[in-house]
């Protein structure tokens, strides 16, 4: 199996019916759980995932094994022609598909906070059990009610701190970026001890987390002439349908009423309904021209 390849789908017989292809542009989180909903449905089509990581993590390669599912690595999209149903990948490689669906996820609207790896982080629906899960770890070494601080402003920094008071922490919310995140001392099994400001000033807890502003991968969009929010994020409506037939967008590349559609829907559940409506689209439409 090679890295830039992995894939358990067989080329159908000659003169066979030709089956109808689903290509997911994106291999994150979202776009893992379309594809172990889609294996659970009827459809028996193949589905290729275009992923742009070089590397070959074990949750892509066991997609790979998986019957009818291709998974490229390294080969992110980077056009889409509508009208033809192709996407063609950044090194060139041209896919016809029947349906496309645009999992790209997003980016930090910023670049990293010094230390942010001492933090824990907020940024859709899905981080919130692994939030409460960490939550649960700080209480049990302080003994105590822990003090956390809140970085950011907007939707995210909400849910998290509504997750926070849930699991009992005292949450002290700051809309000012800081400059860096304090270490704890030597031999301690909390990460954080607080955050630095730029005019030196400081905050101290017993965790940090960061909810920050992210931004929509979304640049796929202008190529194939799909809607978008105001705030960035291919616009969808309640059934993942972009404004171009035959394109799906799904996960934080997404925005539905304009708020990131991360933050609305976890991936599991998006996935199911996606899913739902992928196989009605792919069993019901003609199929595009063979690649």
């Amino acid at each position: 199996m090679s890295v830039t390849e992995a894939s358990a789908t067989s080329t159908a017989p000659a003169g066979s019916p030709a089956r109808p292809r689903i290509v997911i542009a994106g291999a994150g989180p979202a776009s893992q759980a379309l594809v172990r909903r889609l294996i659970r449905t009827p459809f028996a089509g193949a589905i290729t995932v275009l992923s742009n990581r070089d590397d070959a993590p074990e949750e892509l390669l066991d997609l790979a094994l998986l019957p009818q599912v291709s998974v490229r690595f390294g080969q992110p999209a980077s056009f889409i022609d509508a009208e033809a149903r192709r996407v063609t990948t950044a090194d060139g490689l041209e896919l016809g598909y029947d349906q496309l669906v645009i999992a790209t996820g997003s980016a930090p609207a910023h670049a990293p906070i010094e230390g942010a790896a001492r933090c824990l982080s907020y940024s859709t629906i899905d981080d919130a059990t692994r939030l409460g899960d960490a939550v649960r770890d700080v209480t049990r070494v302080l003994g105590r009610r822990p003090l956390g601080i809140l970085v950011g402003t907007g939707t995210a920094a909400g849910q998290a701190e509504a997750v926070l008071r849930a699991r009992g922490v005292r949450p002290v919310r700051t809309t000012v970026r800081p400059a860096a995140v304090l270490p704890t001392l030597a031999g301690s099994a909390l990460p954080a001890a607080g955050i630095v400001f730029d005019d030196g000033s400081s905050m101290s807890g017993d965790l940090v987390v960061l909810a920050e502003e992210r931004v929509a991968r979304d640049s796929l969009a202008a190529t194939a002439g799909l809607a978008t929010a105001a705030q960035g994020g291919i616009a969808v409506g309640p059934d993942y349908r972009t404004s171009v037939p035959g394109i799906w967008a799904l996960g934080d590349a997404a925005a539905f009423d304009g708020v990131r559609l991360g933050l609305l829907a976890a991936a599991a559940t998006a996935a199911g309904a996606c899913a739902a409506g992928l196989l009605e689209a792919a069993l019901s439409a003609p199929l595009a021209d063979a690649a």
